[in-house]
């Protein structure tokens, strides 16, 4: 397992129940996770100081009580700073476990002795394309969300890098990447996040076991001669970091060689020491 496990700024605090407690900067918060399977073993003081609690409906979706939060407010990793704003469905516009994956490709991207072009694919508010930015690549950040876009370049300006070399795009993954390919263009570094769930701007239906196959298999239509890395992450629980690394050494190992290395990503859970699963990654170096 990747364990993120340099955080200041954010804490897992606890879980159970169903729910994890954590804390970003100052402010405490309880948020439902699938992945806490384990009862009655709240033990934690602070599960009765939260800031804002988390509920689901019985009608779908869910809602923030107990909220004391301010709108937005800003947690630092390393050098990196990020807005932080509780959203409709749980988020908080962070994934605080991918910083290992932050930390595994700047890296490479730092001792690649050469200009590194990332594409962001499925970028969300941008953690990845920060990360990258700041390590000296230059990124092409891609989500079909206007807002989340948004978020990334006010996560961009958080960091200082307003004027770095980023292009943001507001698009359907799989259309930016076939036009990429029609006008030639190539990246030596692709990082994807895919949804387990979504609809295209036309309707058409994204389930990512039907088609993750399919599009890993696209994109390696945009990697470069030269490629440096492919990073894939998934949160769906029927998508096992096996099968994706099964999918990137047919799609992209036997094509441009390298070596795939695949695992869950994890977070401390400081009251037990223990650490929760957070999704999985796939990622292949050349």
């Amino acid at each position: 397992m990747w364990i993120c496990d340099q955080w200041k700024d954010y804490e897992l605090l606890d879980a159970s129940d169903g729910e994890k407690l954590e804390r970003w900067g100052k402010y405490i918060l309880i948020r439902p996770d699938p992945q806490v399977l384990w009862r009655g073993v709240k033990n934690s003081r602070f599960w009765q100081r939260s800031d804002a609690d988390y509920r689901r409906s019985s009608s779908g979706g869910g809602s923030w009580s107990e909220n004391r939060l301010p709108e937005a407010w800003s947690i630092n990793y390393r050098d990196l700073t990020f807005r932080i704003k509780p959203m409709g469905f749980k988020h908080t516009g962070l994934f605080p476990e991918q910083a290992a994956n932050w930390d595994w490709f700047s890296d490479l991207i730092r001792s690649a002795g050469r200009p590194i072009k990332v594409l962001n694919l499925f970028a969300y508010t941008g953690g990845a394309t920060v990360a990258a930015a700041k390590a000296g690549a230059s990124v092409v950040h891609v989500d079909a969300a206007k807002g989340m876009v948004a978020t990334a370049k006010e996560n961009a300006a958080l960091s200082g890098l307003s004027d770095a070399p980023i292009r943001y795009i507001v698009d359907d993954c799989r259309k930016f990447v076939e036009r990429e390919i029609r006008r030639g263009n190539r990246y030596d570094a692709i990082i994807m996040d895919p949804p387990s769930y979504g609809r295209g701007p036309t309707g058409e239906v994204w389930k990512i076991e039907e088609a993750i196959d399919g599009f890993v298999s696209l994109v390696a239509d945009v990697l470069s001669d030269q490629p440096l890395f492919f990073l894939l992450n998934s949160y769906t629980t029927g998508l096992s970091p096996s099968a994706m690394k099964y999918i990137t050494e047919l799609r992209i190992g036997r094509r441009f060689g390298g070596r795939a290395d695949a695992d869950e990503l994890g977070l401390p859970v400081t009251e037990t020491g223990s650490v929760l699963p957070c999704g999985g990654s796939v990622r292949h170096l050349f």
